[in-house]
C-alpha cells in the first residue's frame, strides 16, 4: 500500500483501465450493484474536508496521502442484489426479499473483489494505491457526494504516483502477513 503520493495527475489513459478492473471480477448472480465515484481535483479536497477536518490534519500520520490525485469511493447497492435474486432464475434461493435474508452479504464480497481488481491493476501500471475504510464518516461522505440512500460504501481507494519511499508500510505490517502452513487446511481443519 502507498501512503505518500507525488500529487502528479493520473491521465485518463492510465486511470480508466484501473477503474475498469473493478468490474472484471465475479458478481453474485451477475448482479449490477457496484458503483465507483471517482474523485479528482477539487472533489478530492472536498473528501478530505469531510473526513479529515483541518484541526486533525496537523497530526495526521500520513500527510503524503493527502496528495493522492484520485480517490475512488467503492459503493455497493444491497437492494440490487435483492432485486436480482427475486428474478425467476434465482427466486428459489429465498434471497429476493430483503438484505437481511442474506447470511453472507455478497455485495461486500463483490465490493472487496472490485477493490482487489483495482489495486492489482494500479500496481501493474506503476501507480501507488491504498485501500482504507470510511468507518464513521460513511454517512457524511455519502451525503457530500450524492450516494443514494440504501447504498453502502466498501471504502476508499487512493490512487496516484508514489513519492520516493511512498510505499512505506504501516505499523501493522510489522506483524507480518498471515498465511502459510498454519492457515491452509487440507482435507479438514
Amino acid at each position: 500500500m502507498c501512503r505518500d503520493f507525488t500529487g502528479r495527475p493520473v491521465i485518463p489513459e492510465v486511470l480508466d483501465p484501473v477503474l475498469g478492473a473493478a468490474f472484471a471480477g465475479p458478481r453474485a448472480g451477475n448482479t449490477h450493484g457496484l458503483h465507483l465515484v471517482a474523485l479528482q481535483g477539487p472533489d478530492v479536497a472536498r473528501y478530505w474536508a469531510v473526513t479529515l477536518p483541518g484541526s486533525r490534519r496537523s497530526t495526521f500520520r500520513w500527510p503524503g496521502l493527502l496528495r493522492a490525485p484520485v480517490l475512488v469511493l467503492v459503493v455497493v447497492d444491497p437492494q440490487a442484489y435483492v432485486q436480482r435474486y427475486a428474478a425467476d432464475d434465482k427466486a428459489s434461493t429465498g434471497l429476493g426479499h430483503a438484505p437481511a435474508d442474506w447470511p453472507v452479504p455478497y455485495w461486500f464480497v463483490d465490493g472487496g473483489a472490485a477493490v482487489m481488481g483495482m489495486l492489482l491493476a494500479a500496481e501493474a501500471v506503476g501507480l501507488g494505491a491504498l485501500f482504507f475504510g470510511q468507518f464513521d464518516h460513511e454517512p457524511a461522505v455519502a451525503a457530500e457526494f450524492g450516494v443514494p440512500d440504501g447504498c453502502r460504501s466498501v471504502g476508499t481507494v487512493a490512487l496516484g504516483w508514489p513519492a520516493p519511499g511512498g510505499r512505506n508500510p504501516a505499523r501493522s505490517a510489522r506483524t507480518g502477513r498471515p498465511g502459510g502452513p498454519g492457515f491452509v487446511h487440507r482435507g479438514s481443519w
